[in-house]
């Protein structure tokens, strides 16, 4: 009998219609950066084919300020913040975002994304999912 915590892909195999994939199923590309959130990358976990999918936390003050930029040349990403409160970075303008805020970036600028509220911040990543996407750091991209 399945219910609502047994993993749906373990009983129906990769051939069901579709997937479920938890947490801690998923990648988390920040567990080498103690006090800096998560960044749990879903694609893998979720078998993706066409879509990249992450979602990230932030605690305060933590993100790109006073570090790198970065961008992927040829690949359009969606960033929609729903929780807190997230400064973006995008070439030389810096504005802020709120709770059901979506920004779209198309790869063409360096960007960063900070958190300068209070409290967390959580924002979920969606672009097309490339075999090998191209990234380029822009070191010294956001002085403090």
């Amino acid at each position: 009998m399945r219910t609502a915590r047994t993993p749906v892909a373990r009983i129906r195999g990769a051939m069901a219609g579709y997937m479920v994939a938890r947490r801690g199923d998923a990648v988390d590309w920040m567990a080498d950066y103690p006090g800096f959130g998560e960044m749990r990358w879903y694609t893998e976990a979720l078998a993706c084919t066409q879509v990249s999918f992450s979602w990230r936390s932030m605690p305060p003050s933590t993100g790109g300020r006073g570090s790198y930029g970065h961008r992927h040349p040829g690949q359009e990403e969606i960033y929609l913040v729903t929780s807190g409160t997230v400064t973006f970075k995008v070439g030389d303008d810096v504005f802020e975002t709120e709770p059901r805020t979506a920004v779209r970036l198309t790869g063409e600028d360096f960007y960063a994304v900070h958190n300068d509220g209070d409290a967390d911040a959580e924002l979920v990543l969606i672009s097309t999912r490339l075999e090998k996407p191209l990234t380029e750091r822009q070191d010294d991209f956001w002085p403090e």
